[in-house]
């Protein structure tokens, strides 16, 4: 696993993104683990962030691109961060657009945040995480109404592994599988076990030989095949 992966996983733990109990999902479901990406709060866990999530856009999809969109609500910072930290790492300008959960009718209208989309435009969407794909069933129609743009791909921080809303197949598959673009995420729950199991991170075990049977349990339920 590349190093900038494995700094990464101890960076969610270490900002209590990424919290390993007992926790009920939207969906219902009962979690041995939960990510929140809204606890990334102070700027210095910002500006790492965009930098991990930079080097793992370029890594899959190299520099070729023109936006980065960022969904609303939790989406806005990631596009924000992440453009600063593409531009500092691989000097490449790209801009940065997200979408209002309401139309503007005054001053900067529409429904767009930052920039414009063009014809032509190349965009890579990046979100928090990715449970069963319902977010893209609305990012893809605002993305297409705006402009003849061409999505390159779309990027998480964390993939679930988890089924998706129609198939036995994880939601990022299920993505790609429908929409036509690539679904990455920086990790995977596979690299995260593999990381942390019986391992300190900060000091800490985090996943210790009854949190790892509490998520292999789990995933005999609603992993992926």
């Amino acid at each position: 696993m590349e190093q900038y992966k494995q700094e990464f996983i101890e960076f969610m733990v270490d900002c209590e993104v990424l919290k390993f109990g007992d926790f009920t999902l939207k969906s219902g479901r009962k979690s041995p683990f939960f990510m929140n990406a809204g606890a990334y709060v102070t700027g210095a866990q910002l500006e790492k962030l965009g930098e991990y999530y930079a080097k793992a856009i370029h890594d899959h999809y190299g520099t070729d691109f023109d936006v980065l969109f960022g969904p609303a609500y939790k989406g806005i910072p990631l596009s924000v961060a992440t453009t600063i930290a593409f531009s500092k790492l691989y000097g490449k300008e790209i801009r940065y657009c997200s979408n209002r959960k309401e139309v503007k009718d005054h001053g900067d209208t529409g429904i767009l945040l930052g920039s414009k989309l063009k014809d032509g435009d190349k965009v890579v969407i990046i979100e928090d995480v990715t449970t069963s794909g319902k977010s893209i069933q609305e990012t893809f129609p605002i993305l297409k109404e705006q402009a003849d743009v061409e999505i390159i791909g779309l990027m998480v921080s964390l993939n679930r592994m988890e089924r998706g809303l129609e198939t036995e197949k994880s939601a990022l598959c299920e993505i790609q599988e429908k929409y036509g673009f690539p679904a990455n995420a920086i990790v995977s729950m596979d690299d995260v076990v593999e990381h942390l199991y019986n391992r300190p991170c900060k000091g800490k075990i985090v996943i210790d030989d009854a949190m790892k049977a509490s998520i292999d349990k789990y995933y005999e339920q609603y992993g992926a095949k």
